[in-house]
């Protein structure tokens, strides 16, 4: 098997795509790419079971790689499409409704150069399409897709990678597989975990393998209007709990709820502090509502939680299986790499 280059690595960028009412935002999300200082050596686009958007993409973009999901319905069918398809040394993937800044895929590289890493991931800032409501906690813009209050801020290891910027070494799906279907957004459905399965997957794998977070790579997220109400709040919040069951069900807890556990005794508690100091001393009386916010949705995700391990349980779901890859040249272990 071959060691991992040393060399700038050339990415394949994956963007996945569902339906024509994200048009405008998917248009804006192919132009960042097209305009990228390190110019990415394929940009793929794959159409999950939609070929009217499949048709758009072909006309609108002659040069972009568009592709139908071959695999099960869903975000993470339509990445494997993508990953399978892909020759560069990376994989990168950005969300339909993000935009990355140019040097976008540059800074993404810069985070290769040490061979133990065989992921990066950047900086998810929310684009918000109406005012941001004084109501909603920076510690749950993770419900956005975005980064949130417990993130790092500066470059370092870092657990499980965020959907909507991440990139991975191409090689790794050869050795671990793809993300798991049955897993992760299905059209509406505000279901998730399948990128935090995957990385605790590839940790197991490659105990001694790094997952670099790197600010600098930055890119913006979309939050339209019904993102932002409480009612997708709450139903995120469920669907997160009952995601993370099935991550915990195949990963263990330990791994599973590792990062979770200083996120819920550490950081939660200081936004409710923060919230009610801001209400009391400052006068601003949404400080209240964000502080109520935070014990919402934790109460939430953790009853989603709570009712995902039951019904695992009880019912005997078929847990998701992570589907095997085409082969891949550049193999390697980690030995090699370093």
């Amino acid at each position: 098997m071959s060691p991992v280059s040393r060399a700038t690595p050339t990415f394949s960028v994956v963007v996945c795509a569902y339906t024509l009412d994200r048009w405008d935002a998917l248009k804006l999300a192919i132009e960042s790419l097209l305009k990228q200082t390190l110019t990415p050596r394929e940009i793929i686009v794959v159409s999950d079971h939609n070929p009217r958007l499949l048709t758009w993409v072909r006309a609108a973009f002659p040069t972009v790689t568009a592709l139908a999901n071959d695999g099960q319905q869903g975000l993470s069918g339509a990445r494997n499409t993508g990953i399978a398809a892909a020759s560069g040394d990376i994989v990168a993937f950005l969300d339909d409704d993000a935009a990355a800044a140019p040097d976008w895929l540059a800074q993404l590289a810069s985070g290769y150069a040490d061979p133990r890493v065989l992921g990066v991931g950047g900086r998810i800032d929310p684009r918000w399409a109406a005012p941001a409501p004084a109501w909603f906690p920076a510690e749950f813009y993770w419900i956005l897709g975005c980064d949130y209050v417990g993130l790092p801020t500066e470059a370092r290891p870092i657990r499980n990678l965020i959907g909507a910027n991440m990139s991975i070494r191409r090689a790794s799906f050869a050795q671990i597989g793809g993300f798991r279907s049955g897993m992760g957004r299905l059209g509406t459905i505000p279901l998730g975990c399948e990128e935090t399965e995957f990385c605790i997957r590839l940790g197991q794998r490659f105990p001694d393998a790094i997952l670099r977070y790197e600010p600098r790579a930055r890119v913006t997220h979309l939050v339209t209007e019904t993102r932002a109400r409480p009612r997708y709040f709450f139903s995120r919040c469920w669907a997160e709990g009952q995601s993370k069951a099935i991550v915990t069900a195949l990963t263990g807890t330990g791994a599973g709820l590792a990062s979770e556990r200083a996120y819920t005794f550490t950081i939660l508690p200081r936004g409710v502090l923060r919230g009610l100091r801001d209400g009391f001393l400052r006068g601003d009386g949404a400080g209240f509502a964000r502080a109520a916010a935070i014990v919402a949705g934790l109460a939430v995700t953790v009853g989603g939680y709570l009712r995902g391990t039951v019904g695992l349980r009880t019912r005997q779901l078929v847990l998701p299986t992570a589907p095997a890859l085409p082969a891949i040249s550049q193999s390697f272990t980690l030995e090699e790499a370093g």
